[in-house]
């Protein structure tokens, strides 16, 4: 049993593994950001060039009424497969091999799906979502925690390597636009093609030895079971649960942020979202002077809390001052990077050499997982309930629950987490 999570001294312990696994990863350290920038970008490329517009496809080939259910199964999958997955990164095989073969099984998947979108089978097309997502979400983590072994002493970089997460996004979504792609099963064919060169290139970066592949073999420690302990470091837990939270919160933003701005009237309502996009530049830049300035745990609470401050912004755009809207897509940098990035970062800081790859699959399983599937599912029934898109103030409601979870998210934080120095 690890006796990591004694308080006082998890933290030495944690952070003279790290330092002593990535002793061997300093050799040139710009080419070795060069070459973890281009994989941040395709990962993110991949995902952008057809999830985004997945719903509008199925919609236009008369399966719209399986799109809710299709988003459901991509959470399903971000909850079964990242852990199982992250324990093989982290016992058998190397981190880059895993990543490869996971992008080009997916990539293979995805060339199946045009034709049964177009031929209306919904079952079908349910099922090769279902799979590809089985491949696709344990790649998150296993990039995030790939850059960290590769940065070593300056996983501080870390926030910059992220501007090329969102460039990938941005740039997938420019190319399907370009292609006429947008409502077609062209995104497949883009998603597949760049899913098997991703693949392919995961293979050419530098070697991540598994760092628990010398421990004792156990069945259930193969499946991830042992990453459970990570849990009893209160720290960690604490964090899981307000990422739960904060990311029900962004279920309902994704789901309907869109539909709102446009019943108020704003119009190009893709130009103003894009602003997010923007603005998440912005403050990555700012990532690490914030958390030398005040800390991880103050400035994880400025990302928990903003959420809360967004969608009193929205509430205000509702009761007629409709600028205030802008405010709120224009917070979705600070939201985002103040929360996710420094989340992963406090997880490479914390856990432990042999767990790095199941602890930054935890963060996945509790946001695009649970996190996505329970926000799909409360904001659904507060949107059929509550509003009339024709009166903006009955959005009132529905913005509203977010904006209690991110107080009850912020109380669990103060009093819950304690950062060590």
């Amino acid at each position: 049993m690890l006796d990591c999570f004694a308080e006082e001294k998890s933290e030495i312990l944690f952070e003279n593994k790290n330092m002593n696994s990535n002793v061997d990863v300093q050799i040139l350290p710009k080419f070795i950001f060069s070459r973890l920038s281009i994989l941040m970008l395709l990962e993110f490329f991949v995902f952008g060039s057809w999830f985004t517009t997945m719903g509008l496809v199925l919609f236009t080939h008369g399966l719209a009424g399986v799109i809710g259910l299709a988003y459901t199964l991509c959470a399903v999958a971000a909850i079964i497969s990242p852990l199982v997955l992250g324990a093989i990164g982290d016992r058998f095989i190397s981190s880059e091999k895993v990543l490869g073969f996971l992008h080009v099984t997916g990539g293979v998947l995805q060339f199946f799906l045009p034709g049964f979108v177009a031929a209306g089978d919904n079952n079908v097309t349910l099922l090769l979502i279902f799979l590809y997502m089985l491949c696709f979400q344990p790649t998150v983590g296993l990039v995030n925690s790939l850059s960290f072994h590769n940065l070593g002493s300056k996983a501080d970089w870390f926030p910059f390597l992220r501007l090329f997460a969102t460039g990938g996004w941005v740039v997938a979504g420019v190319v399907v636009g370009m292609l006429g792609y947008s409502s077609t099963t062209g995104i497949f064919y883009v998603a597949g093609i760049s899913s098997i060169f991703l693949g392919v290139y995961s293979f050419t970066l530098p070697r991540t030895e598994p760092q628990a592949k010398t421990l004792k073999f156990n069945w259930l420690d193969a499946l991830g079971a042992k990453s459970f302990i990570l849990f009893r470091h209160r720290s960690f837990a604490v964090l899981m649960g307000c990422a739960l939270l904060t990311s029900i919160s962004l279920g309902f933003y994704n789901t309907y942020a869109s539909p709102f701005i446009g019943s108020l009237g704003i119009q190009n309502v893709a130009a103003l979202l894009a602003l997010g996009q923007l603005s998440e530049i912005i403050f990555i830049l700012s990532v690490p002077f914030v958390i030398k300035r005040i800390g991880m745990k103050w400035a994880l609470l400025v990302g928990m809390s903003m959420w809360g401050i967004r969608f009193i912004m929205f509430i205000l755009a509702a009761n007629g001052h409709t600028w205030t809207a802008i405010v709120g897509v224009g917070l979705h940098g600070i939201c985002n990077d103040f929360f996710l990035i420094i989340s992963a970062m406090y997880i490479d800081r914390l856990a432990p050499a042999e767990m790095k790859v199941q602890a930054q699959s935890w963060l996945i399983i509790a946001i695009s997982g649970f996190g996505a599937a329970f926000g799909s599912v409360i904001s659904g029934a507060v949107y059929s309930s509550s509003v009339n898109t024709a009166v903006a103030q009955s959005w009132i409601p529905l913005w509203s629950v977010p904006i209690g979870i991110a107080v009850l998210t912020s109380v669990i934080w103060l009093t819950g987490f304690k950062e060590k120095k």
